[in-house]
């Protein structure tokens, strides 16, 4: 049996800091190695978002040892799923790719009780996006 992924996702974000890294440890802890998981942002910050990190522990998902990366072309044709945050970011468009933005707070200088929804509102679309993932291999 083979243990390559069945699908790969790619969540952008401007900064790569909250949003998207918070969606891809939550898609990395939930769907194991079935997804490959990236992210990537136009304009990386310098680390991720201490309250992301934090409100993610409270879950049981470590994305302390995360960094921002930045946007690529290749990454985004490498990907099956391309997933804006609603922070506005331009991605590269590619017949044959599934773009979806998601609308999202942007935890960004917010305390953890500001994140904590957020991170909830990520973990539920990523429970749909898994799926959608599945049933799109079954189908």
């Amino acid at each position: 049996m083979s243990s390559a992924p069945v699908a790969s996702v790619l969540f952008v974000c401007v900064h790569n800091a909250g949003r998207s890294q918070m969606a891809a440890g939550f898609l990395t802890s939930l769907a194991g190695d079935r997804v490959e998981v990236r992210s990537a942002g136009s304009i990386p910050g310098d680390q991720v978002n201490p309250a992301a990190v934090e409100a993610m522990k409270e879950v049981g998902i470590d994305i302390c040892a995360a960094k921002p990366k930045v946007l690529t072309t290749e990454a985004v044709q490498a990907s099956d799923y391309v997933i804006t945050m609603g922070c506005g970011d331009a991605c590269p468009i590619f017949p044959g790719k599934k773009y979806l933005d998601w609308a999202l707070d942007d935890p960004a200088g917010q305390g953890l009780d500001a994140v904590r929804p957020i991170r909830d509102e990520i973990k539920t679309r990523i429970e749909v996006l898994i799926a959608d993932i599945d049933a799109q291999q079954e189908a």
